[in-house]
């Protein structure tokens, strides 16, 4: 029997695969994936997951299109040449509840967790402790 392979995201305490680019708070020393950023805790990489959402959410400080709802949200996070964004989309609002068209507000802590856990299932294929995943978005 082969042995279970712990998933990338997990690996690199980035669970949602934040490809390199940014000084993420929390960035490991050591970063030897060559394409995601590699953090020092879960926390600190789901963090750096939600301030991406904020921007998005906020529409980049009001320069930019707003991404607003799961479905602009994932469209614009996992783009469709990597990805079965429609499959993406209907899993996030299966496992989180929200409808993919309803508008979301940063504010709303227990909708944005509910859908970063979503999105942490697609990208990992597993969960991760939803303490850590709301003690994450406090760290903002």
């Amino acid at each position: 029997m082969a042995a279970k392979v712990t998933p990338r995201g997990i690996r690199n305490c980035n669970p949602l695969n934040i490809k390199k680019g940014s000084k993420w708070l929390g960035l490991s020393d050591t970063q030897t994936d060559p394409v995601f950023c590699q953090f020092q805790t879960m926390q600190f990489g789901v963090r750096a997951a939600f301030y991406l959402l904020r921007k998005y959410i906020s529409g980049y400080n009001g320069l930019t299109q707003k991404f607003n709802t799961i479905e602009l949200i994932i469209r614009r996070w996992a783009p469709e040449t990597e990805n079965n964004v429609q499959a993406y989309i209907n899993a996030v609002c299966k496992s989180s509840g929200i409808p993919r068209g309803q508008k979301i507000a940063f504010g709303q802590k227990k909708l944005l967790v509910a859908i970063v856990d979503g999105m942490i299932r697609v990208e990992c294929g597993q969960p991760i402790d939803v303490k850590i995943i709301e003690s994450a978005y406090d760290m903002l």
